[in-house]
Order: C-alpha cells, then structure tokens, then sequence
C-alpha cells in the first residue's frame, strides 16, 4: 500500500488531462490561490501536454502514470471524461495522492463506492469538483428558507439547458460517460438535494434518445423527499440556455436565476414572491472555482481524509446522488 504524502504548503497539484474546463476555469483558480501551485500536467499526447503547460507558466508536461509517481505532486485534478475517473481516480488515491474528480464523480453509484472505499481506507481527502455547492448565493437561499421566510417548503423546481455541442463532444459518447443526465441533469438533482435533503427518491423520468448516437440530449424527472416535499428537473443540450430554480413554499416562492455557472462578477439577485409583495436580494459576486479548489486545498492541508465526519457527510451526498441517477436511468421511459 502506498504511504500518504506528508503534505506542506503550498498544496503542489498536478491536473492529469488537457480538458478545456481545466484550461477556461480550474487551473486559473489553482494558480489564484495563496495556497496552492500547479506543478505538472499531464495528457496521453507528449505535445499537447507541452503545449498546456506553456499556457501556465511552463510547468512540468508529463504522462498520466509519471504524473502520478512524481514527488512534488500532492494532490491531483481529474478533468477527464466521466467514465474514465473510477479508473484514473484510483490509481491516483493508491499512488497517495489526493484527489479533485471534475463532476460527476464516476458514472455510478457503484464506482462513486468504490472511489470513496479508496480513499477512506488511505486517509486521502476526495472531492468532487461541484462549484456551485460553494457559491455563496446559494447559502443565502438556505438561510431564507430555515428562517421561515417561504414558510412550510412544498415544491423544488430546476432546470439546466443549453445548445447542441459541437459533434465531435465527448458529451455525445455514452462510452466516455456522456448524456445530458450525467452533465446537466447532475447540476438541478445536486441543488435540490441540498436544499430539500437526501430523503429524495425517484417518482418518474424520461430521457430523449439521440437515436444515432445512443446518448441521452434531454430528460426530466421528478422526486419525493420523506417529507412530502416534491422536485421537479429539467435538463438537456438542445435548448436555449436556462440554469436556474424556484423554491416554493406555503406563504412565498423564491426564484434564482444563473444558478449554477454564473461568472465570477455576476451579483445574483433572489426573487421572493408572497402573497402582496415581491422583494428582489440583489447579493454580492462570488468565485465557485476558486472557493471549491480553496476547500479542497484547505482539507489536504489539515490532512483530513475521506473517513473524518466533514469529508464522509460530503461524499455520502456524492454516492446518494449516484444511486438517484441509477434510477433515473433505470425507470425513465425513452422517446
């Protein structure tokens, strides 16, 4: 069994694959933090490897499996496609490295498992790079709501859509883990869990079927909570962009629009609607990137890993949401 790296500041990160989310966002907020530094990168193709680590700063351009058996390599960012972070994520954990997988985590709940078994049985903190959970807008909504302000909570309403990709995405290859369900559904199902809580269970789903590809462009589904409490999503690439959700409760309704990728200098605004009154909350910009790799980075420095209670609670929500997508997947009639 490997030995966990005694890590000491900066959190030194390697980001094994070229994705553009890691170039656009991730990396940026890497070399932003006070506490970190990006050390390596690493790609299947020699040059493309050479030609990211140019781009920030001339960093180390590496393979995947020399990536992972470097020594100024702490803690490592998974952009690759979903199907190949159960794999890539576990060499990682038993090379003793900590681990930020890009959303979602695996591709099932039995490979969210099998992840989260790794990394407790090496003491390795384990994340799954969700940004918008660290989003202060979204806090804002959940201090309304335990205040009472919408009264008894009834319904939880999402959506994320957004236009076709370019053909040759990786999101149209069920093979690599793509579908509209496991990149866009994940983000409305991941906010309603947080705020109604992991008593959900699946009522009902559909799912478009591109009949060429074999992959899913769009769905719906709907959910009950233990409560009574009910949810309703939309997802999909083949809309007019819309990332947004609506709490409703018995006395008012609450409606957040860009509620999952707004730029860093966006100041979203909360809709309250009651009986006589709308009231709109217009709060401050806040940087989900660079808040979710501070987390990450702060939890590898305190040299917590994935069996302590903050970490656990964490991925239990992981592997719930996974076990959610099953049954999406498993009940949802297809047209």
């Amino acid at each position: 069994m490997s030995q966990t790296l005694q890590v000491t500041q900066p959190l030194r990160i390697g980001v094994l694959g070229c994705a553009a989310i890691a170039a656009r966002r991730t990396i940026p907020a890497i070399l932003s933090h006070p506490r970190t530094v990006l050390t390596a990168v690493a790609s299947r193709d020699a040059e493309k490897a050479k030609g990211f680590a140019e781009r920030f700063g001339g960093v180390a351009a590496t393979g995947y499996e020399e990536l992972l058996e470097r020594a100024d390599v702490d803690a490592v960012y998974v952009p690759l496609p979903t199907s190949l972070h159960l794999p890539w994520g576990l060499a990682a954990l038993r090379a003793g490295k900590h681990v930020l997988l890009e959303k979602p985590a695996a591709t099932s709940a039995d490979e969210a498992r099998q992840l989260v078994a790794e990394a407790t049985a090496r003491g390795l903190v384990l994340r799954e790079n969700f940004t918008f959970l660290h989003h202060s807008q979204h806090r804002a909504v959940r201090e309304l709501i335990d205040a009472g302000r919408l009264g008894a909570l009834r319904t939880f309403s999402g959506a994320f859509c957004f236009p076709p990709l370019p053909a040759g995405d990786i999101r149209y290859s069920p093979e690599l883990g793509g579908g509209a369900l496991l990149d866009a559904g994940v983000y409305p199902i991941r906010a309603a869990q947080l705020l109604i809580g992991s008593t959900l269970r699946v009522a009902g789903a559909t799912l478009r079927m591109d009949p060429v590809r074999g992959v899913d462009v769009a769905g719906q589904a709907v959910f009950a909570a233990a409560n009574g409490v009910l949810a309703d999503v939309q997802f999909g690439f083949e809309h007019s962009y819309g990332a947004r959700y609506t709490v409703w409760g018995s006395t008012g309704r609450l409606h957040l629009d860009r509620a999952f990728t707004p730029p860093a200098t966006w100041q979203p605004t909360l809709r309250i609607e009651s009986q006589d009154q709308v009231e709109e909350r217009t709060l401050a910009p806040d940087h989900q990137f660079e808040n979710s790799v501070a987390s990450f980075a702060e939890a590898a420095l305190a040299g917590g890993g994935a069996g302590e209670a903050g970490e656990a609670a964490q991925l239990a929500e992981t592997v719930r949401m996974m076990e959610l997508l099953d049954e999406v997947r498993r009940v949802a009639v297809r047209v």
